[in-house]
């Protein structure tokens, strides 16, 4: 019986991986490149569960001395095994992770900070004492020294005492500062400039850090998710040079193609129980213009696989909820209404021109460029082209889409006290729509509950657009359809698609829906509205021609005309036996 590597989902500590027979997928190639950089000082961000972690695991393994006598049995099957550098297990390794520290008032932060500190300190005293004579002496200073700097002193004076470098790894530098920028509050606010900016904790942090890099340090490199701390403590620590937006480095983190297939081999998922397009749903993330792969997201490739070879089954939801953008977080983040209608237009669009900025403060979150990098910071948006001198971002796979629908959805309910979603109601009227042919208690419940009681702020931008972006927002509350939209079919793109969910293949047809827009003031012309309704047939009848719908006698095509925000007409093409009313004026 064949036997096949654990799948390593979840786990993020190299060593573990390695020696108990986890999947590895190998990123050693690129530690070349990173020796290679001019700047001993680099930055790196990637969005959330993209392999950070994992990846500074490993090179905390590679270059610790206290890795030395373990180089074979970690690396080497691995590419740097076999090409080793020399500076390979040559360095005290000083490792800081960020993550979980309490911000809920400065006084938390501060003991907070100061005690991770203090732990990563004594931490690698601790792991290098069988090399340091004077152990106890460093040990006990790391452990009694009140200010920062003199705990890392106690660091860098112990390897110097053994005529070695330190190589400082920082992970998640930036989690902390994110928790406070999500508060919303101008408590959170003032907090975050104080700890970061003139005489703050972290200031002081890099700043020592800096000072050692003159003497004893020789490499650092910290990873977090945005830049936005970066600059805002530029004066502490300006000498990293960041590595994020680099071609060679596309691929540093994340899946090609071929490591999902490697991987899916090694850990013997059975690709017959895979029943969904996984390169539409997952993949394509690309972090330079002329980057050779798009990537996945691994964490959502090894929660998918994960899924399968337990279950035996695909996943009932299609995207790790521990991936998914916190609403309230992300409601914050976004301040402003020119913030909120650039969201509202990527969503409508799935794209976005806009250059990326390096690094940027929080005072210029509400700035429409550096609030576009936030959203390719954070996954949300990627590099889809270079286009007349700037760059097409877009979203970059299916399942963040559905973050962007669920995102709009609680918002639209949030800005208007009257739209109170009932959402038993809502998906007895998409089990309707599914199981008996009948789309009208779903148009008739969005149109009634959603729509006519939008308020005149929203109904500025009420369009085809805002109105396919609602409805999808709707249909992603079951799970018995998988909406798709803007898919190009016969030179045109559909509006939406509902493909039927993989969980209930029993749903005995799909839908392909056409949606037209007429003003309040032009519901009176008959011209208009015959006008709206030929264009609806008639692309309708291109895409039952298409390749992908020719032959087929499961999809029902629908055009759907709302007139203005308290009516609609919803016509069944190609079938005269399938011929909805439509809604009476008010």
């Amino acid at each position: 019986m064949e036997r096949f590597k654990r799948l390593p989902y979840g786990n993020s500590n190299f060593e573990r991986i390695i020696t108990e027979d986890y999947a590895y997928v190998d990123k050693t190639r690129f530690i070349e490149l990173l020796e290679q950089e001019n700047n001993s000082y680099l930055f790196f961000t990637r969005p959330r569960k993209f392999g950070k972690s994992l990846f500074f695991s490993m090179l905390s393994h590679y270059y610790d001395i206290n890795s030395a006598d373990k180089f074979e049995q970690l690396f080497g099957n691995l590419y740097i095994g076999k090409h080793p550098t020399q500076k390979r297990n040559s360095y005290v390794v000083l490792k800081f992770n960020f993550s979980g520290l309490d911000t809920n008032s400065e006084e938390d932060f501060k003991i907070s900070f100061s005690g991770n500190i203090r732990q990563s300190v004594l931490t690698c005293l601790e792991n290098h004492a069988k090399y340091i004579p004077d152990f106890a002496e460093y040990f006990q200073d790391g452990k009694e020294q009140l200010s920062i700097a003199d705990k890392v002193n106690a660091v860098l004076r112990a390897a110097a005492s053994i005529d070695r470098k330190v190589f400082v790894v920082i992970d998640e530098y930036d989690h902390f500062a994110n928790d406070l920028i999500a508060l919303g509050t101008s408590s959170g606010d003032d907090t975050y400039r104080k700890i970061i900016r003139a005489n703050g904790l972290v200031r002081d942090f890099y700043e020592t850090l800096k000072k050692g890099s003159e003497t004893v340090i020789d490499r650092i490199i910290l990873t977090g998710i945005t830049p936005i701390m970066l600059d805002d403590m530029t004066s502490g620590f300006n000498i990293a040079n960041s590595l994020s937006l680099k071609q060679q480095y596309n691929e540093l983190l994340g899946f090609t193609q071929e490591d999902v297939e490697w991987l899916k081999k090694e850990t013997g998922v059975d690709s017959s129980l895979i029943k969904v397009d996984m390169e539409f749903l997952y993949n394509g993330y690309l972090f330079h213009s002329n980057g050779e792969h798009k990537v996945y997201n691994p964490s959502m490739i090894l929660y998918f696989f994960d899924q399968v070879s337990t279950c035996n089954n695909n996943p009932e939801y299609i995207i790790d909820e521990n991936l998914k953008m916190d609403y309230g977080r992300l409601r914050r983040l976004i301040s402003g209404e020119q913030n909120s209608a650039t969201l509202m237009a990527i969503a409508q669009d799935n794209s976005i021109l806009s250059d990326i900025i390096l690094k940027f403060s929080i005072d210029e979150l509400h700035e429409n460029k550096s609030f576009v990098s936030l959203l390719f910071y954070m996954g949300l948006l990627t590099i889809d082209s270079a286009e007349e001198g700037t760059l097409r971002l877009k979203i970059p796979n299916y399942s963040i889409r559905t973050v962007y629908w669920e995102y709009i959805m609680r918002l639209t309910e949030d800005r208007n006290e009257d739209v109170l979603i009932d959402f038993s109601e809502l998906k007895a009227a998409i089990r309707d729509l599914a199981f008996r042919g009948n789309p009208t208690p779903f148009i008739d419940y969005v149109s009634r509950t959603i729509f006519s009681c939008l308020s005149n702020r929203d109904l500025k931008r009420f369009s085809e657009k805002y109105i396919k972006i609602i409805l999808l927002s709707g249909l992603l509350q079951s799970k018995l359809y998988l909406p798709i939209t803007e898919m190009e079919i016969s030179k045109g793109y559909m509006d939406i698609w509902l493909k039927r969910s993989h969980l209930f293949p029993e749903i005995p047809c799909e839908w392909v829906w056409e949606l037209k827009y007429v003003k309040k003031q032009d519901e009176a012309n008959e011209a208009i509205l015959q006008e709206k309704r030929d264009e609806a047939r008639a692309q309708l009848a291109k895409y039952r021609d298409s390749h992908l719908f020719a032959g087929r006698n499961d999809v029902r095509y629908l055009s759907l005309i709302f007139i203005g925000k308290d009516k609609y007409e919803i016509t069944e093409n190609f079938d005269d036996n399938h011929i909805f009313t439509p809604k009476p004026a008010q």
